[in-house]
């Protein structure tokens, strides 16, 4: 029984200018992933390849004609300014300098082996391959610091402006953009199993993982306060799509390793968190389940969860924050997002028995400690569950004021929260007071920022981009070199996400200071 397997999170960031909240948040996001772009390696940045990117490939065994996905669906393609956002043309204080279009960096590879870039109108950070929880929130934080450090940067630039980002789903006004986690599944796992098993999982889980909100309804028009930002932008059951008609199961049939031994689950009905604990309980959890289904020990009482109204289910369980509302399964019973949470629980600790390592064992723990919490008193929580612990603020906040869930002040605290400047952030605060508990130290996040996993392909990946200034391209599962007296490009794949890794391929790194050399002896098979 275990919950490491490969995985990880991916965040888009909401983004404005301080001085001018109508600025152009496309041009913004490209500033920001130049500045840290520019500013993270001595040479030029390493650009994304895009060579193996399907994003139309449906795991129900279709593929979507180009034609008519949306635009949004077509993440194979380098985003582009148009002439207008490249010349900057909301304030001539935030107008960009004069320069070509190629200048913008749109995406790039970070020497921690991370993705960040502009995905729409957000930057993006996709943390490397990790193999457990607890590197999944080490590499997810570094990401937050990166973001952040990226308009440090950008405000040092002369005519450049005062960016503030937001890790957080929804600007408040009807816009939500994603969390995403990514879980590396065997392919030999029905795709209609791992929907079937995980869609009252996803549903129920925010009780320990939501982030919060204030508001009810996609553009938060009645008053109120839910336990997810995500829940009411979720749409359909099952679908490809990712930013309209967004399902609790994403069909995404694009593993970025090798398509006959894996698929990728990529989910995106997840919160951004903050609070780790509620980060490793989200991906902790979801990966014990996984290992259920893959390992053929998923008991019956779980497939008999199959809920009633599945998107009704989502809004029910994160407009009730006293987790005690009950959900209609097809069978006519009722049960609580708890009692369906403590069914998983209950299966996960039949199989692991005495088997567990040290860190499935803290996951199940803290699982099981934390629905107990939560079925006495929710509040008990505000320490390790993110909801729980802005719900409190709230009400404190409510209480000395006199105000009622509409009143504008708590839209403000809400969207404070998630301000990734700490001298600005709610959460950051809390957290600096030791007001929440945290996982990670600063030591961690700091050798994140700047280093790969070292049991990933992403070692040799983020490794690489450190050490030879002629990688010219990379993405997951490849890395383009451009050796100087070779007449074409040379592409190194990595279709296997635990090779590459500092056991695999450290010494092998320390011996070629040339990259022509380390491709001779990857070639020979040293």
């Amino acid at each position: 029984m275990s919950v490491h397997r490969v995985m990880g999170i991916e965040t888009e960031y909401g983004i404005v200018d301080v001085a001018d909240p109508a600025a152009n948040p496309m041009l913004m996001s490209a500033q920001v992933v130049t500045a840290y772009a520019g500013a993270a390696r001595s040479t030029s940045p390493v650009l994304w390849d895009y060579y193996s990117e399907d994003p139309l490939n449906d795991a129900r065994g279709f593929r979507i004609d180009r034609a008519s996905a949306h635009a949004s669906q077509l993440t194979d393609e380098e985003p582009t300014l148009d002439p207008p956002d490249v010349w900057g043309t909301v304030t001539n204080r935030t107008r960009a300098p004069e320069r070509p279009r190629s200048e913008w960096t749109m995406n790039t590879v970070l020497t921690n082996g991370a993705r960040f870039y502009v995905d729409h109108a957000h930057p993006e950070y996709s943390g490397p391959e990790a193999t457990n929880p607890l590197d999944v929130v080490r590499w997810d934080r570094a990401g937050d610091e990166i973001a952040l450090r990226a308009t440090r940067l950008l405000s040092q630039r002369p005519g450049m402006p005062d960016v503030a980002l937001y890790k957080n789903n929804t600007d408040g006004k009807g816009a939500s953009y994603g969390t995403h986690e990514n879980y590396l599944v065997d392919r030999e796992v029905p795709f209609d199993d791992i929907a079937r098993l995980l869609t009252p999982h996803f549903l129920t889980r925010p009780v320990y993982c939501g982030a919060g909100r204030v508001g009810l309804g996609q553009n938060g028009q009645r008053p109120g306060f839910q336990i997810s930002q995500r829940a009411d932008f979720i749409e359909a059951e099952v679908g490809l799509e990712t930013t309209l008609r967004r399902p609790i199961i994403n069909t995404r049939d694009e593993p970025h390793a090798n398509a006959d031994k894996y698929r990728r689950l990529h989910v995106i009905v997840g919160d951004a968190n903050l609070l780790q604990v509620s980060a490793y309980l989200k991906v902790g959890t979801t990966a014990a389940i996984l290992w259920l289904l893959e390992q053929g020990k998923v008991p019956e009482y779980l497939w008999e969860l199959t809920l009633a109204d599945p998107v009704l289910s989502a809004t029910t369980v994160s407009h009730d924050t006293t987790c005690t509302a009950r959900l209609r399964l097809a069978d006519g019973r009722e049960l609580t997002a708890i009692e369906i949470q403590r069914l998983y629980a209950r299966a996960v600790r039949e199989a692991a028995g005495e088997q567990a390592d040290e860190q499935t064992a803290d996951v199940l723990r803290r699982w099981e400690e934390t629905l107990d919490r939560l079925e006495q008193d929710p509040m008990q929580c505000a320490a390790h569950v993110e909801w729980v612990a802005k719900l409190r603020l709230l009400d404190a906040m409510r209480a000395r004021d006199g105000l009622q869930w509409d009143a504008p002040k708590l839209a403000a605290l809400d969207l404070q929260w998630s301000d990734l400047r700490p001298e600005r952030g709610i959460y950051r605060r809390l957290e600096a007071a030791g007001a929440v508990e945290t996982l990670v130290t600063e030591e961690e996040i700091e050798h994140a920022i700047h280093y790969p996993p070292a049991d990933t392909r992403a070692y040799f990946r983020g490794e690489c981009v450190r050490r030879y200034p002629q990688v010219s391209t990379a993405n997951w599962d490849a890395i383009i070199f451009d050796v100087p007296g070779e007449a074409t490009l040379q592409r190194v794949p990595m279709p296997e996400p635990t090779r590459g890794t500092k056991a695999h391929v450290g010494e092998l790194l320390e011996a070629h200071e040339d990259p022509g050399a380390l491709l001779q002896a990857l070639a020979g098979g040293e």
